[in-house]
């Protein structure tokens, strides 16, 4: 109750703080398509004073439309307003007052004929790379999206964050991703303000994210602001658009991997034709085929038994809009994965949750106030084979936040929120002594933060602070954030960040499982020894299993020309504390056992480590031709107390090369290439088998006659082997047709691992079968847009 209070306290401070701001001339307003109504991000408006010496301002609009040009003097103007694609507006404004607030509002069209806007080509990240320091960050949309190779016929954001640089995947199956030296557990993901406890399905080319839903996805792999919190090593933040105000719309397409729909249009309108007012709705559903069609698609397959993979999305969205620009929305998702690997593993889990988020601008106020409530539920259920224990994990929780921003003279900022959450998990499994543990836990957490966006001269300067409450634990953690970015000249630009990043989650899973299927959550353990020993002989005192990471990143970014750039990007990530499942658990955590070492008998140990590495991103757009190249190096150690060891998921070098080029005077055929090489991933070797012995009858057991059929491993050191090197070319070829009433058809042609490349997945230590990742994989599909 006492957190409540402290919650609705601030939340009324903030509030009243919206009207207190110095409130001289502002103007705002929303930029939006006229044909659908969606907002335009990224569009350019210019305001121009009228006179001998005229002054200029300038303002690009967010992924909601919205601009802001503040501290505008009073007088009379020329506005402009510019986006790739559409038509400039160009009108005039009065500013007779020395304070007041000016609401506008912008529907841009589209020409009939592309060619009267060819040339007039405006980037937002052209733009933005002066403004912001996105450091660490890659910025997608749906077209973006679009030009990559698509798996099974179908695009999918997946697709895209494999080829963000510093992204590690560790194959076809499994469905995770590792950032720059964290794990799944370590990586937020968010859909439209709502934390997405698993996003990945376990056949790896398939999120829950519809593509034709994604408005933006902002991956920012390490230096994120004091916005996001809650997680210690990367942020996915995915926005989808709302559904169309003017007309009734959709698409379907089949293939043999799935089947999907798309259904979007208006439930309601103002009567005002001058008005943009009214409801939208939006529903997206999709479902696997490969159950159906992958014996007969695929006869070569696990010997004919075709891929075991099965899933179902479902998501809804109901969108109500004001006419300058303020909306609330209303959504829900179910999704769930269920896949058997013959003698590996079977593995199913569902999530399912719904919320709403709003978006206001105070007519009285120059702030613009965004907010979300959430809730959802993730569960899964994980077992090897038949004669082993399953592992089963749970997790439930709401999210209530709100976020301020108040816009200053040159797109300078100020950013300031609070979020309040709690939630609880479930989890049951077995150590490699086949001792049980099981936990359950409430938690809640609070937490506030502030940026500061200082643009002035060259330079571009963002500290923040985050103050992250864990009260299951009695913590209070600051942390400290800062970047900058320094314009040398036009074309180069140099840019730091760092900070410090805390979360209460922990994997339910061993970071040194050979193949990590099974993803669950819990709460940081209060089951971990009570001091940690690091390399240098420093003991520290333990109280739970809350994780910490410091991040340093530096880089440059430079434009060889308008259409090709490059991004460097070095990087260190300190982990001073971790929490890891304890595999040397022999006893259970009792007085009885008072005298044995806390390594042996608690549920958790406490790591630390550390990541370091150098990303290289090229890029060359122009017209027809798209090119992204990556090339990754990155080293990952941890230290247990005793030694340092390799983590399943360090690859040492990784590049991914893209390219796309569209074919035909209408530019309706469209080429992707993607090929993939990582180096060889650790693995600990077996060094021998003897007879092994259960001890079923306890201190009774009589190991001179028990006989047990069961065969035990002698394994070397952990992790010093490597897998052999990965890698995979895909193709696709799309061809788009323009039928009547503007609607589309797009036929998929599609391969995935061409030259049907044998890369390892899985090898039983004791059969010695080797079980490959997806061989070559044809693709045919079909998509229909009205």
């Amino acid at each position: 109750m006492k957190l409540k209070n402290v919650f609705l306290s601030l939340l009324s401070l903030l509030v009243l703080s919206t009207f207190s701001f110095a409130q001289d001339n502002t103007v705002r307003g929303f930029i939006f398509d006229d044909e659908t109504q969606e907002p335009i991000a990224y569009a350019k408006v210019i305001l121009k004073s009228k006179g001998a010496n005229p002054t200029t301002q300038g303002a690009n609009s967010d992924l909601d439309g919205f601009f802001s040009l503040a501290q505008i003097d009073k007088g009379f103007y020329y506005i402009s307003v510019r986006a790739s694609g559409y038509i400039e507006i160009k009108d005039s404004i009065e500013l007779k007052d020395v304070k007041s607030i000016q609401s506008l509002r912008f529907d841009l069209k589209k020409p009939e004929d592309v060619k009267e806007i060819e040339g007039v080509e405006i980037s937002a990240s052209d733009k933005s790379k002066t403004t912001e320091v996105e450091i660490s960050m890659v910025k997608l949309d749906q077209k973006g999206l679009e030009r990559l190779p698509s798996f099974g016929a179908e695009n999918d954001i997946v697709s895209a964050i494999s080829v963000t640089p510093g992204v590690v995947t560790t194959g076809d199956q499994g469905g995770q991703i590792y950032v720059r030296g964290g794990t799944p557990i370590q990586n937020k993901i968010l859909l439209d303000g709502m934390t997405i406890y698993n996003p990945f399905h376990s056949i790896g080319f398939f999120s829950v994210f519809e593509t034709e839903l994604v408005k933006s996805a902002d991956v920012y792999t390490g230096g994120f602001d004091a916005q996001y919190g809650g997680r210690i090593s990367s942020v996915m933040d995915i926005s989808y658009r709302d559904g169309n105000l003017n007309k009734l719309g959709g698409k379907f397409s089949i293939s043999p991997f799935m089947a999907k729909a798309v259904m979007e249009g208006p439930l309601s309108k103002s009567k005002d034709s001058n008005s943009h007012a009214g409801s939208t709705f939006i529903f997206s559903a999709k479902k696997s085929l490969l159950d159906y069609s992958s014996r007969s698609a695929y006869p070569y397959v696990n010997d004919g038994t075709g891929l075991p993979f099965d899933f179902t999305d479902l998501y809804g969205k109901v969108t109500f809009k004001g006419d300058m620009g303020s909306k609330v929305s209303f959504f829900g998702f179910n999704n769930n994965d269920r896949v058997n690997y013959a003698n590996v593993a079977d593995l199913n889990w569902t999530s399912s949750g719904g919320g709403m988020n709003f978006l206001l601008v105070p007519s009285s106020s120059p702030i613009y106030i965004k907010g979300h409530l959430n809730g959802s539920g993730y569960k899964i259920f994980f077992q090897e084979d038949n004669n082993s224990a399953p592992r089963e994990s749970s997790i439930n929780g709401f999210d209530l936040g709100f976020d301020f921003t108040y816009f200053l003279k040159n797109q300078s900022e100020i950013n300031y929120g609070i979020n309040l959450g709690s939630f609880n998990t479930d989890f049951t499994t077995f150590n490699s002594a086949k001792t049980k543990i099981q936990i359950k836990d409430n938690n809640t957490e609070f937490a506030g933060y502030l940026n500061y966006r200082l643009i002035t001269g060259r330079w571009v300067i963002q500290p923040g602070i985050r103050l992250q409450y864990y009260a299951s634990l009695s913590e209070m953690m600051p942390e400290p954030r800062l970047a900058a970015k320094f314009n040398a000249t036009e074309d180069l630009r140099f840019k730091v960040s760092g900070g410090r990043y805390t979360q209460n989650f922990t994997s339910a899973s061993s970071d040194r499982d050979i193949v990590n299927l099974f993803y669950g959550f819990l709460s940081a353990p209060n089951s971990v020894p009570s001091t940690f020993t690091y390399p240098n002989g420093k003991v520290r005192d333990i109280d739970n299993g809350l994780q910490v990471a410091w991040h340093a990143i530096g880089g440059f970014e430079y434009d060889f020309t308008k259409h090709l750039s490059m991004n460097v990007e070095g990087y260190y990530k300190y982990f001073p504390l971790l929490a890891n499942i304890n595999n040397n658990k022999l006893y259970e955590d009792v007085s009885q056992f008072a005298d044995i070492a806390d390594e042996y008998k608690k549920d958790f140990l406490i790591e630390s480590g550390y990541a370091y590495g150098v990303d290289v991103l090229l890029k060359y757009s122009k017209n027809r031709l798209f090119l992204w190249g990556v090339y990754s190096y990155g080293k990952t150690r941890r230290w247990d107390g005793f030694e340092y060891y390799t983590p399943l998921f360090d690859r040492r070098h990784n590049i991914n090369l893209v390219g796309t080029y569209a074919f035909g005077k209408k530019k309706n055929i469209e080429l992707s290439v993607r090929w993939n090489l990582g180096t060889g991933l650790p693995f600990t070797p077996t060094t021998g088998y003897f007879q092994g012995e259960d001890f079923s009858d306890g201190l009774n057991t009589n190991v001179n006659t028990s006989n047990v059929n069961e065969l035990s491993l002698l394994t070397g050191t952990i992790n010093s082997a490597r897998l052999p090197t990965y890698h995979r070319f895909d193709i696709t070829l799309k061809q788009n047709y323009e039928l009547k009433n503007k609607n589309k058809l797009e036929i998929i042609v599609g391969v995935t691992n061409v030259y049907n490349r044998e890369n390892i997945f899985y090898v039983n230590r004791i059969t010695n079968e080797k079980i490959y990742q997806l061989p070559i994989l044809p693709s045919v599909g079909v998509n229909y847009k009205f």
